[in-house]
Protein backbone atom coordinates (compact mmCIF):
# COMPACT_ATOMS: atom_id res chain seq x y z
CA UNK A 1 0.00 0.00 0.00
CA UNK A 2 1.15 3.70 -0.85
CA UNK A 3 -0.45 6.60 0.70
CA UNK A 4 0.90 10.12 -1.00
CA UNK A 5 -0.86 13.27 1.16
CA UNK A 6 -0.83 16.48 -0.80
CA UNK A 7 -0.32 19.33 1.37
CA UNK A 8 0.38 22.86 2.18
CA UNK A 9 1.93 21.73 5.44
CA UNK A 10 4.17 17.94 5.18
CA UNK A 11 5.67 18.53 8.55
CA UNK A 12 2.38 18.56 10.27
CA UNK A 13 1.86 15.60 8.80
CA UNK A 14 5.17 14.02 8.96
CA UNK A 15 4.96 14.21 13.27
CA UNK A 16 2.10 12.18 13.21
CA UNK A 17 3.32 9.60 10.34
CA UNK A 18 6.61 9.24 12.42
CA UNK A 19 5.52 8.10 14.94
CA UNK A 20 3.73 5.12 16.89
CA UNK A 21 2.34 2.31 15.03
CA UNK A 22 1.99 3.98 11.86
CA UNK A 23 5.79 5.35 12.12
CA UNK A 24 6.81 1.40 12.53
CA UNK A 25 4.80 0.25 9.72
CA UNK A 26 6.85 2.78 7.13
CA UNK A 27 9.97 1.90 9.08
CA UNK A 28 9.62 -1.87 8.14
CA UNK A 29 8.20 -0.71 4.43
CA UNK A 30 4.85 -2.23 5.32
CA UNK A 31 3.35 0.71 3.77
CA UNK A 32 4.80 3.84 2.13
CA UNK A 33 3.31 7.10 3.18
CA UNK A 34 4.59 10.06 1.09
CA UNK A 35 3.87 13.48 2.19
CA UNK A 36 4.01 16.25 -0.70
CA UNK A 37 4.28 19.75 -1.07
CA UNK A 38 1.29 21.49 -2.91
CA UNK A 39 3.77 24.87 -3.09
CA UNK A 40 6.69 23.10 -4.77
CA UNK A 41 4.34 22.87 -7.69
CA UNK A 42 3.32 26.56 -8.05
CA UNK A 43 4.31 29.10 -10.68
CA UNK A 44 4.32 31.56 -8.56
CA UNK A 45 8.20 33.41 -7.62
CA UNK A 46 6.76 33.94 -4.26
CA UNK A 47 5.75 30.13 -3.77
CA UNK A 48 1.80 31.52 -3.38
CA UNK A 49 -0.87 28.86 -4.24
CA UNK A 50 -3.93 30.39 -3.25
CA UNK A 51 -5.85 33.27 -4.65
CA UNK A 52 -9.06 35.67 -3.64
CA UNK A 53 -12.59 34.19 -5.28
CA UNK A 54 -14.33 35.22 -7.53
CA UNK A 55 -17.46 37.39 -6.84
CA UNK A 56 -15.74 38.17 -3.55
CA UNK A 57 -16.60 37.12 -0.35
CA UNK A 58 -13.91 36.15 2.41
CA UNK A 59 -10.76 34.06 2.66
CA UNK A 60 -8.80 32.68 -0.19
CA UNK A 61 -9.05 29.55 -2.49
CA UNK A 62 -6.43 27.31 -3.29
CA UNK A 63 -5.42 27.57 -7.09
CA UNK A 64 -6.07 24.77 -9.65
CA UNK A 65 -2.46 24.62 -11.09
CA UNK A 66 -0.47 24.03 -8.33
CA UNK A 67 -2.61 21.18 -7.35
CA UNK A 68 -3.51 19.92 -10.36
CA UNK A 69 0.66 19.82 -11.54
CA UNK A 70 0.93 17.82 -7.97
CA UNK A 71 -1.11 14.89 -8.89
CA UNK A 72 0.51 14.33 -12.35
CA UNK A 73 3.68 14.60 -10.74
CA UNK A 74 2.47 11.98 -8.12
CA UNK A 75 1.54 9.90 -11.28
CA UNK A 76 4.18 9.97 -13.29
CA UNK A 77 6.87 9.05 -10.48
CA UNK A 78 4.59 6.21 -9.44
CA UNK A 79 4.40 5.27 -12.75
CA UNK A 80 0.47 4.46 -11.78
CA UNK A 81 -2.56 6.51 -11.48
CA UNK A 82 -3.97 6.44 -7.64
CA UNK A 83 -7.67 6.96 -6.32
CA UNK A 84 -7.57 10.27 -5.50
CA UNK A 85 -9.49 11.41 -2.58
CA UNK A 86 -10.35 15.08 -1.88
CA UNK A 87 -10.72 15.77 2.29
CA UNK A 88 -14.22 18.05 2.55
CA UNK A 89 -16.98 18.39 4.76
CA UNK A 90 -19.24 18.34 1.89
CA UNK A 91 -18.02 15.06 1.46
CA UNK A 92 -19.65 11.58 1.95
CA UNK A 93 -18.68 10.67 5.75
CA UNK A 94 -15.92 7.91 6.36
CA UNK A 95 -17.55 4.52 7.57
CA UNK A 96 -15.50 1.37 8.34
CA UNK A 97 -16.96 0.27 5.84
CA UNK A 98 -15.44 2.17 3.19
CA UNK A 99 -12.15 1.98 4.96
CA UNK A 100 -12.11 -1.58 4.35
CA UNK A 101 -12.78 -1.36 0.29
CA UNK A 102 -9.79 1.32 0.72
CA UNK A 103 -7.49 -0.63 2.30
CA UNK A 104 -8.14 -3.46 -0.98
CA UNK A 105 -6.34 -0.37 -3.34
CA UNK A 106 -2.62 -0.52 -4.26
CA UNK A 107 -2.56 3.13 -4.17
CA UNK A 108 -4.09 6.12 -2.59
CA UNK A 109 -3.33 9.89 -2.97
CA UNK A 110 -5.25 12.36 -0.29
CA UNK A 111 -5.91 16.10 -1.29
CA UNK A 112 -5.88 18.80 1.40
CA UNK A 113 -7.90 21.66 1.30
CA UNK A 114 -6.83 24.36 2.95
CA UNK A 115 -8.53 27.88 3.55
CA UNK A 116 -12.14 28.80 2.07
CA UNK A 117 -11.58 25.51 -0.29
CA UNK A 118 -10.35 24.82 -3.62
CA UNK A 119 -10.92 25.74 -7.33
CA UNK A 120 -13.96 23.72 -8.56
CA UNK A 121 -12.49 23.18 -11.90
CA UNK A 122 -9.46 21.00 -10.54
CA UNK A 123 -11.97 19.36 -8.67
CA UNK A 124 -14.49 19.19 -11.99
CA UNK A 125 -10.95 17.94 -13.92
CA UNK A 126 -9.69 15.28 -11.23
CA UNK A 127 -12.56 13.37 -10.33
CA UNK A 128 -11.45 12.70 -6.68
CA UNK A 129 -13.69 10.34 -4.14
CA UNK A 130 -14.87 13.40 -1.89
CA UNK A 131 -14.52 12.44 2.16
CA UNK A 132 -15.61 14.11 5.20
CA UNK A 133 -15.25 13.01 8.44
CA UNK A 134 -17.37 14.59 10.43
CA UNK A 135 -20.26 17.34 10.24
CA UNK A 136 -18.09 19.83 11.72
CA UNK A 137 -15.20 22.08 9.72
CA UNK A 138 -11.39 21.97 10.07
CA UNK A 139 -8.91 24.44 9.46
CA UNK A 140 -7.64 22.49 6.59
CA UNK A 141 -7.31 18.71 5.22
CA UNK A 142 -4.22 17.91 6.91
CA UNK A 143 -5.87 16.16 9.88
CA UNK A 144 -8.77 14.72 7.83
CA UNK A 145 -6.14 13.20 5.45
CA UNK A 146 -4.40 11.49 8.63
CA UNK A 147 -7.92 9.78 9.93
CA UNK A 148 -7.72 8.06 6.21
CA UNK A 149 -4.36 7.05 6.50
CA UNK A 150 -4.05 5.72 10.22
CA UNK A 151 -7.04 4.26 9.63
CA UNK A 152 -6.85 2.77 6.23
CA UNK A 153 -3.10 1.24 6.90
CA UNK A 154 -3.99 -0.04 10.22
CA UNK A 155 -6.22 -2.41 8.28
CA UNK A 156 -2.81 -3.64 6.17
CA UNK A 157 -1.64 -7.17 7.32
CA UNK A 158 1.75 -6.58 9.51
CA UNK A 159 0.65 -3.13 10.70
CA UNK A 160 -0.74 -4.52 13.94
CA UNK A 161 0.58 -7.65 15.72
CA UNK A 162 -2.32 -9.44 14.92
CA UNK A 163 -5.61 -9.39 12.41
CA UNK A 164 -7.42 -9.77 15.61
CA UNK A 165 -6.09 -6.33 17.05
CA UNK A 166 -9.23 -4.44 14.27
CA UNK A 167 -11.80 -6.88 13.91
CA UNK A 168 -12.61 -6.69 17.84
CA UNK A 169 -12.86 -3.08 17.67
CA UNK A 170 -15.60 -0.94 17.50
CA UNK A 171 -17.41 -0.36 13.81
CA UNK A 172 -14.97 -3.20 12.36
CA UNK A 173 -18.39 -5.70 12.71
CA UNK A 174 -20.85 -3.03 13.16
CA UNK A 175 -20.72 -3.25 16.83
CA UNK A 176 -19.13 -0.78 19.09
CA UNK A 177 -16.12 -2.87 21.71
CA UNK A 178 -16.92 -4.35 24.90
CA UNK A 179 -15.61 -2.64 27.74
CA UNK A 180 -11.78 -3.28 28.61
CA UNK A 181 -9.89 -3.30 31.76
CA UNK A 182 -6.15 -3.56 33.15
CA UNK A 183 -4.41 -3.51 36.48
CA UNK A 184 -5.07 -2.96 39.53
CA UNK A 185 -8.09 -5.71 39.63
CA UNK A 186 -9.32 -2.89 42.21
CA UNK A 187 -9.20 0.77 41.57
CA UNK A 188 -11.25 3.33 43.81
CA UNK A 189 -13.68 0.81 44.44
CA UNK A 190 -14.28 -0.39 41.26
CA UNK A 191 -13.14 -4.65 40.32
CA UNK A 192 -12.79 -5.75 37.39
CA UNK A 193 -15.51 -7.95 36.64
CA UNK A 194 -14.92 -11.65 37.78
CA UNK A 195 -15.69 -13.43 34.29
CA UNK A 196 -12.22 -11.86 33.21
CA UNK A 197 -10.31 -13.33 35.70
CA UNK A 198 -11.43 -17.09 35.49
CA UNK A 199 -9.30 -18.01 32.55
CA UNK A 200 -12.36 -19.28 31.01
CA UNK A 201 -12.11 -18.47 27.50
CA UNK A 202 -15.21 -19.37 26.68
CA UNK A 203 -17.01 -17.27 29.39
CA UNK A 204 -14.97 -14.40 28.09
CA UNK A 205 -15.73 -14.75 24.46
CA UNK A 206 -19.85 -14.40 25.91
CA UNK A 207 -19.81 -11.84 28.31
CA UNK A 208 -17.81 -9.76 25.52
CA UNK A 209 -20.14 -10.42 22.92
CA UNK A 210 -23.12 -9.45 25.41
CA UNK A 211 -20.96 -6.05 26.65
CA UNK A 212 -20.88 -5.21 22.86
CA UNK A 213 -24.49 -6.09 21.79
CA UNK A 214 -25.28 -4.07 25.31
CA UNK A 215 -23.13 -1.33 24.25
CA UNK A 216 -23.85 -0.95 21.01
CA UNK A 217 -28.21 -0.84 21.80
CA UNK A 218 -27.81 1.96 24.72
CA UNK A 219 -25.26 4.32 22.21
CA UNK A 220 -25.46 3.00 18.74
CA UNK A 221 -28.78 1.42 18.22
CA UNK A 222 -28.40 2.17 14.45
CA UNK A 223 -25.52 0.19 14.08
CA UNK A 224 -27.66 -2.96 14.64
CA UNK A 225 -29.01 -2.91 11.60
CA UNK A 226 -25.97 -3.62 10.08
CA UNK A 227 -24.57 -6.29 12.25
CA UNK A 228 -24.34 -10.02 11.57
CA UNK A 229 -26.34 -11.49 15.06
CA UNK A 230 -26.76 -14.82 15.78
CA UNK A 231 -30.33 -16.06 17.24
CA UNK A 232 -28.55 -16.06 20.80
CA UNK A 233 -27.84 -12.19 20.18
CA UNK A 234 -30.78 -11.46 19.45
CA UNK A 235 -32.56 -13.15 22.43
CA UNK A 236 -29.97 -11.28 24.22
CA UNK A 237 -30.66 -8.24 22.54
CA UNK A 238 -34.83 -8.95 23.25
CA UNK A 239 -34.20 -9.66 26.68
CA UNK A 240 -32.46 -6.20 27.44
CA UNK A 241 -35.94 -4.88 26.43
CA UNK A 242 -37.68 -6.16 28.90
Amino acid sequence: MRIDIMTLFPDMCLVYLNSSVIGRARSAGIVRIECTDIRDYTTDKHRRVDDSPYGGGMGMIMQAQPIFDCYQDICKKAGTKPHLIYLTPQGKTLTQERVKALAKLDHLALLCGHYEGVDERVIEELQPEEISVGDYVLTGGELPALIVADAVSRMIPGVLSSDECFTEESHYSSLLEYPQYTRPFEWRGRQVPDVLITGHHANVEKWRREQALKRTADRRPDMLEKAQLSENDMKFLSDLKR
